[in-house]
């Protein structure tokens, strides 16, 4: 009977064990059916509260060295998370050599940045514009105990913080800075442009001319797809149930300095990681969702519109003529086999535009999840 006794009682403290140590629910991504959950650290699970969290740190000014900058600077909704710029500057007014890349559906990429084939998870590349100095982008470095003293003394992230970490004895840490942050730039989702709703069924979703740009787009011809496919419209792409990770890094021809290949010294691409002359002028191909909104293009802004970015592709590497960067990218001998240029009339070049254009959601743009909070 004690022994009985015993073994109701233990398992009346494990069912409450379990009751005040259950796991999160899982976290409603809000994705069509036909679309996976994109991968998420095992040490960093989504919840909602965490992503609420990391929502408000990436509006805060305060989380840079001179309180003039957040996140949200230089990834500006919008504009699908980009900052306009053709270079990024930081807080204390350093330019960048490369632009923001956009955030949206940036959970599915295989990849981050640019030109890093080793950073993989958002978690570690928030710690880049947290603490780099070379260059500068938010500059915290050495101011550590600051932004913790900030946390545990603001309203709100006295709240959030052991919320979204019930399990942690201190929750105001940098670690969990980084958490949170990530969670809430992992969160920011988008496929609901006209061309998906075009492929679940719609047929108005998409004009005319923009089904013929879409054909334009998948065909051999211009070869498009072939850095630029599959539900992410980039070849960098993974998901919760991918078996095979791919991770694409192209020289397009943008520049060919003194007919040899090289690119301007400060952005050389792959070549900075691998130190390997066969990837001068290798960056990573971005996602082409949204990309309607985020001029300038390429890893530089030196292409204005989506009509140079066609022209470019459409002669197989640009021709500079004069100035320091002189050289015919159609030439360059590390370009990749996929840039060989193409013909376009008038009208498939309209057409090929107005499919980019419609790889636009505007849900994304403007939904208020993903927009500042009041900081008050």
């Amino acid at each position: 009977m004690k022994l009985a006794l015993a073994v109701v009682a233990l398992g009346c403290v494990a069912a409450a064990a379990w009751f005040f140590y259950r796991a999160p629910p899982a976290y409603d991504w809000s994705l069509p059916p036909d679309i996976p959950a994109p991968p998420v650290p095992a040490d960093n699970p989504m919840t909602t509260v965490k992503v609420a969290l990391g929502r408000r740190l990436f509006y805060d000014n305060r989380l840079s060295v001179n309180g003039t900058m957040s996140c949200a600077r230089c990834h500006i909704q919008a504009l699908a998370f980009t900052d306009g710029l053709p270079r990024s500057v930081g807080a204390t007014g350093e330019m960048h050599p490369r632009g923001a890349m956009s955030l949206v559906n940036v959970a599915y990429a295989s990849r981050l940045t640019w030109a890093n084939n080793l950073l993989a998870q958002l978690e570690d590349q928030a710690l880049i514009p947290l603490f780099s100095s070379h260059p500068v982008e938010m500059g915290v470095a050495g101011a550590e105990s600051a932004l913790t003293e900030l946390f545990a003394s603001d309203e709100h992230y006295r709240e959030l913080f052991p919320k979204a970490f019930p399990q942690d004895k201190n929750p105001y840490s940098i670690l969990n800075l980084v958490r949170a942050t990530s969670a809430f730039v992992r969160s920011i989702v988008s496929f609901d442009s006209a061309y998906d709703r075009y492929l679940r069924g719609d047929a108005e979703a998409m004009t005319a001319a923009q089904i013929r740009g879409m054909d334009l787009f998948f065909s051999e011809r211009l070869e498009c797809f072939h850095c630029h496919g599959g539900f992410n419209f980039s070849d960098s792409t993974t998901h919760v149930d991918a078996v095979v990770v791919s991770a694409g890094y192209h020289n397009t021809g943008l520049y060919n300095i003194g007919g040899e290949g090289a690119y301007p010294p400060d952005n050389t691409g792959l070549l900075d990681m691998t130190g390997e002359r066969r990837d001068m002028g290798r960056f990573r191909a971005p996602s082409l969702r949204n990309i309607e909104v985020t001029a300038p293009y390429m890893h530089d802004g030196s292409l204005a519109t989506l009509s140079d970015v066609i022209a470019h592709y459409e002669r197989g590497g640009r021709k500079l003529d004069e100035g320091p960067y002189a050289g015919d990218g159609r030439r360059n001998p590390y370009k990749s086999e996929f840039i060989r240029g193409f013909e376009l009339t008038d009208k498939e070049r309209a057409d090929l535009l107005d499919f980019l254009h419609a790889l636009t959601d505007r849900n994304a743009l403007e939904n208020p999840r993903w927009s500042a909070p009041a900081m008050e």
